[in-house]
């Protein structure tokens, strides 16, 4: 946990690559931050070799998270947001075959994957679960080592430089829980949307925050789209079959449409019986995350695991509740960032630290107060539907199967999804001042409920599911 962190909505919403916000998009981060730290200190041709390894949850998951696919794109300099990822697998091939690497972008140097990434299985350090050192000789024979930690969404912190000291700003609004928020919130008489987009000004133009904003809607929909259109299995070996084309093929019976607003023009015309939103609802988080599975693009909300909730009930707010508007959507993710904040500086958004309950229960809570406000409801409405989603999330294990963010990852998308669209419509229709739980309450809740939970839920395909489903079958 951490306070006086400031956290800008760019930090919670990232553009990146799948299938793990913490043991794919993080490990890739931190490989470009240790090549950064070696051209500030060296020079990339002094470079003769270098290693990783892999630690705790990183290295028992990392190969079905592709942590080490991640750490090679990162040490040859790329960027996960810009990277065709339809290149991933040639790059990594070449790599294997090979055996050289050019680093940063310019340097080659020897680099063999099996040999020179480590997955050191029963050590872990004690700061945090997944861990990661660069290991690097230089030509004279003098060497470094440097250790960076994936500390969950995408986040990075090196050691010896912890706690987010990097990122800090002056903000007119410094919120580090929900009563700090709903005190500047009544001072102010703004909304929360209003509060977090006034504190973004502290770090960028407001025109700059919004263009920013539309283009991770952008990635979202775009993901939903591409995501009810691919059909076949999923890589990794468990033989999951997707099920968002074949979902979409039968909610769309037979219409012709040739591109997103076509398609959602075509959905609508459906109606608004609640089984077909229903359904909708649930091929919007299916198609998200079988993208992700794919190492395809996606926007970490706040995480990858849980990449699904947030657009899709964005997206259900978009074509069946008159929220296809840029000031609407723009509303939608601040809102929901300033919850992921709340829930990153008083407890976790890493699976590793505690349990599914931080990535799917976080990204419900963040999707329900968005949704909320969105639909008219009072700053206290949105933080009771923010406690209402986390409340019936604690306690959530982290356990996939065989490593992968597959079962039950992706179908759990599906239940968040739908929870916070439950947990907005309950706390419009209740009275906020009767409630009895607080969000700040749940966060802290949700923090020793994580102290608590046995290390084998927490990622690392011990326990749960990952041990009692046989592999090679698929989801049903």
């Amino acid at each position: 946990m951490q306070s006086n962190e400031r956290i800008s909505v760019f930090d919670i919403f990232k553009i990146g690559v799948g299938p793990s916000s913490s043991h794919t998009l993080g490990p890739w981060k931190a490989a470009l931050q240790f090549l950064d730290s070696l051209k500030q200190q060296h020079s990339l041709e002094e470079v003769s070799q270098v290693r990783v390894l892999l630690y705790g949850s990183l290295a028992k998951t990392g190969h079905g998270h592709g942590t080490d696919v991640a750490v090679m794109l990162g040490l040859c300099g790329e960027d996960p947001v810009t990277f065709d990822v339809n290149k991933i697998d040639s790059t990594i091939a070449a790599l294997n075959r090979d055996r050289v690497m050019l680093l940063g972008g310019s340097r080659h140097i020897p680099f063999n994957p099996q040999e020179d990434i480590e997955f050191l299985m029963k050590e872990s350090l004690p700061y945090h679960p997944n861990a990661l050192t660069f290991l690097c000789s230089f030509n004279d024979g003098n060497s470094i080592a440097e250790t960076y930690y994936s500390i969950g969404g995408g986040f990075v912190e090196k050691e010896g430089e912890l706690h987010g000291s990097a990122n800090t700003a002056d903000l007119y609004f410094p919120i580090d829980n929900a009563q700090d928020l709903l005190h500047w919130c009544i001072k102010t008489g703004l909304s929360i949307s209003e509060v977090v987009m006034e504190n973004e000004i502290a770090w960028r133009p407001e025109q700059e925050t919004r263009t920013g904003l539309m283009r991770i809607w952008h990635t979202m929909k775009d993901c939903i789209y591409r995501g009810c259109h691919r059909e076949g299995k999923l890589p990794g070996g468990l033989d999951v079959s997707r099920r968002a084309a074949p979902l979409n093929k039968r909610l769309m019976k037979g219409k012709t449409y040739n591109d997103y607003e076509e398609w959602l023009q075509a959905l609508r015309e459906g109606g608004s019986d609640f089984k077909y939103i229903l359904d909708w609802v649930s091929c919007f988080a299916l198609a998200v995350n079988e993208e992700n599975a794919s190492f395809s693009r996606v926007v970490t909300a706040p995480t990858n695991g849980a990449a699904g909730v947030i657009p899709a009930v964005l997206q259900y707010y978009v074509a069946f509740c008159d929220g296809n508007d840029e000031n609407k959507i723009i509303q939608f993710l601040l809102c929901a960032s300033e919850i992921g904040s709340i829930f990153k500086k008083g407890a976790t958004i890493s699976a590793a630290m505690g349990g599914c309950q931080a990535e799917i229960g976080v990204s419900s809570a963040m999707a329900a107060a968005a949704l909320t406000e969105c639909m008219g409801g009072s700053v206290r409405q949105c933080l009771m539907a923010s406690e209402i989603a986390m409340e019936h999330h604690l306690g959530l294990t982290c356990d996939p199967v065989a490593g992968l963010v597959q079962v039950p990852c992706i179908e759990r998308n599906t239940m968040g999804a739908i929870k916070a669209i439950t947990a907005a419509q309950l706390a419009m229709q209740s009275n906020p001042y009767q409630a009895r739980v607080s969000l700040d309450a749940v966060v802290k809740t949700m923090w020793e409920t994580a102290l608590d939970m046995n290390t084998k839920y927490k990622e690392t395909a011990d326990g749960g599911l990952a041990i009692n489903i046989p592999l090679g079958l698929s989801e049903c």
